[in-house]
This record gives structure tokens, C-alpha cells and sequence, in this order.
């Protein structure tokens, strides 16, 4: 497994959302020492703490922190293509400031798996042998990756997904919730694969692929 900051290095998180509730309480998991959090929301309005840890401010307050000296996790969510996450993170890495991977520690990742720069992997996630997980991806709570699968960077696997062996995921793709991918498929950049979708052929760049509608039944009555 790869690890490119150490775990003793203090973090500030970015982002107070939902995404960045579960993130902490990963990093907390996992063993790392949370400095503080920046959101834009607290720009103006900044409480002094958020969830117990001190509040900083907005995005701008990272100009004063050290980069050498403290690591940063991505908070921010992403739902299909949201190139809000991935564009934080790109910003911040040419500044000098590193995201350590973060992996719970219910998860379960296979020696020898390669994990890049700020990948997320949350509780019960699973990773099987001979696996690639590029920068700043995440592998949502209870996501399965089995052997072989390449996956690359600003990738989200939601919770409950599936990857059977030998999948190659390209860059920026979003994999919704309890979708099954079967083994030796490819995903092109920045397609989205639909929430409970089975995915039985490869699926081109940009493209999207969602599950069958879901049909409402009104339960008629009689009258007596």
C-alpha cells in the first residue's frame, strides 16, 4: 500500500458537509489528528467550533497555513461529474499542500494494493489483489473493488457499488449506489453509471447509464 504523508502529520479538513461529516469521522478512525476545517460557508460567519474541532474560515484562510507542516482531506462530496472536488484538490496540490489516503479501519484493502494521493476509503469497503486506486478517489462505504481493477484518479465509487475483476475505470467517473460492474469492463473518462445499474458492456467517455424507471402502484380501494 502506498502512503504519501505520514499519519503523524496534523490535517485540516475541507468542507462541512455531508461528505465532510463522514470524512472526519474516518480520519478520526483511522487514526489521524484533525487541526481544524475551512469552508467557504464560514467565510463571514465563523463559529468556533464545528463537530468539536476549531473552525478556521473560509478557503482563503489555507494561504496562512504552512504546507510542509500540515496535510489537507477532501470534504467535498460528488454526485455524477462534480468538478468542484476534483478542482480544490488539483488547485491546493500545486501550492505544495499533500493529502495522505485514508483508510477506515473496518475496510479491508489487500497487501501490495497501490493507493494514490487523498484516496478515501470508507467503513466495510472491500479491495482485492493487485488493485490501482488512483488520486483523490473514493470508495464509498460498503464498495467492493475486486483483483486487477485500475481505477483512476477523481473517481467515486458509492456506497453498496460493485466492481467485479479486471474493471479499468478512467478518470473523473461516478459509479452510483449498488451498482454491479461485471468483470473485464472498461469506463471511459467521466461517465456515470446509475444507481442499481448492472453493467454488462463497456461504456464510452462522457456517457451515462441509468436503471429502469420506477414505476409508482396506487393501491386501489373499493367501496363497500
Amino acid at each position: 500500500m502506498n502512503t504519501t504523508t505520514s499519519q503523524t502529520l496534523p490535517v485540516i479538513l475541507l468542507g462541512a458537509g455531508g461528505h465532510g461529516k463522514v470524512v472526519l469521522a474516518l480520519a478520526h478512525a483511522a487514526g489521524f489528528t484533525i487541526k481544524g476545517v475551512c469552508d467557504p460557508l464560514f467565510t463571514y460567519q465563523s463559529p468556533l467550533l464545528w463537530r468539536s474541532i476549531p473552525v478556521l474560515g473560509g478557503d482563503n484562510a489555507l494561504n496562512e497555513i504552512d504546507p510542509t507542516k500540515f496535510g489537507l482531506l477532501n470534504g467535498i462530496g460528488q454526485v455524477g461529474e462534480n468538478t468542484a472536488r476534483h478542482k480544490l484538490y488539483d488547485s491546493l496540490r500545486k501550492t505544495g499542500f499533500k493529502f495522505p489516503p485514508l483508510v477506515h479501519p473496518s475496510a479491508w484493502v489487500a497487501p501490495g494494493t497501490y493507493l494514490g494521493a487523498g484516496v478515501q476509503i470508507m467503513a466495510g469497503a472491500i479491495v482485492q489483489p493487485d488493485c490501482w486506486i488512483g488520486e483523490n478517489t473514493i470508495l464509498n462505504t460498503r464498495s467492493g473493488v475486486d483483483h486487477d481493477c485500475r481505477l483512476g484518479a477523481h473517481v467515486h465509487i458509492a456506497p453498496g457499488a460493485t466492481l467485479c475483476g479486471n474493471v479499468h475505470v478512467e478518470n473523473k467517473v461516478f459509479i452510483g449506489a449498488g451498482a454491479t460492474v461485471i468483470q473485464g469492463i472498461r469506463i471511459g473518462e467521466s461517465a456515470v453509471v446509475g444507481a442499481g445499474v448492472t453493467l454488462v458492456r463497456d461504456l464510452d467517455s462522457a456517457c451515462t447509464v441509468l436503471g429502469a424507471p420506477v414505476r409508482r402502484r396506487v393501491a386501489s380501494s373499493s367501496l363497500l
